[in-house]
């Protein structure tokens, strides 16, 4: 029995989306990069686009699914640590509450890329 591929498409979807987002409002990205990191926050913004866009085309694409899959589980878990600090940095009661309510969506986004990467 073929497995479905729309997991894999809406996963390719979403991270383009967030892909394109990263160019289209880059301001609140650029407040999820650590000022330790060398470099401009917002040369780290495009950078990220780029690689949720590399790894959303990956995914949508059979032949590289699975790695696509691989590189998105690890995208989801690096960029939880900007996530953590997006919670910590939020200055109103609901955009924390928001912050830090997401956090524990990342878990269920790698495990989503790694079934993606499975069913390949």
């Amino acid at each position: 029995m073929a497995t479905s591929q729309r997991p894999a498409h809406l996963l390719a979807a979403a991270l383009g989306f967030m892909g394109v987002l990263h160019f289209a409002v880059p301001k609140p990205f650029d407040g999820l990069i650590p000022a330790s990191l060398p470099g401009s926050r917002r040369a780290w913004t495009y950078g990220s686009g780029v690689a949720e866009l590399a790894v959303a085309a990956a995914v949508a694409a059979p032949r590289t699914r699975r790695l696509g899959g691989l590189a998105a589980a690890l995208l989801f878990l690096g960029v939880f640590p900007g996530n953590v600090k997006m919670a910590l940095d939020a200055r109103t009661t609901p955009q924390r509450a928001i912050a830090w309510a997401r956090l524990p969506l990342q878990w269920p986004l790698i495990a989503w890329a790694l079934k993606v990467r499975d069913n390949a």
